[in-house]
């Protein structure tokens, strides 16, 4: 067995660099007031402030994933792409720098 890891699982860093998510060359986000969340195993992922969304573009999907270290996820469509963003409505303890906010697959 592996040691364990005194590194945090998942760790938070904001930053002011450019992020935007584009599908099909609409913009859909562009910010500054990204954090980027590291997870241990995971890509990292930018969570984007809702405020610097294109939430009129995007509907709210059936799917909800449960991650026992964050919370439960609420996913958004854009036209027939399915599930292209996802959001902690209310994360667990810990984790609320990123409620709200809006994270984009980078495979989408």
């Amino acid at each position: 067995m592996a040691p364990a890891s005194s590194e945090p699982r998942i760790t938070l860093h904001p930053h002011d660099r450019r992020v935007r998510a584009v599908i099909d060359g609409t913009p859909l986000a562009d910010t500054t007031r990204a954090i980027e969340l590291r997870e241990r195993g995971y890509p990292p992922r930018q969570y984007i402030p809702r405020d610097d969304v294109r939430m009129d573009l995007l509907t709210p999907s059936e799917t909800v994933t449960h991650c026992p270290f964050k919370g439960d996820a609420a996913y958004f469509s854009f036209g027939d792409r399915t599930d292209v963003a996802w959001s902690y409505e209310l994360p667990l303890e810990g984790m609320e720098k990123i409620e709200g906010r809006l994270a984009f697959y980078h495979e989408k």
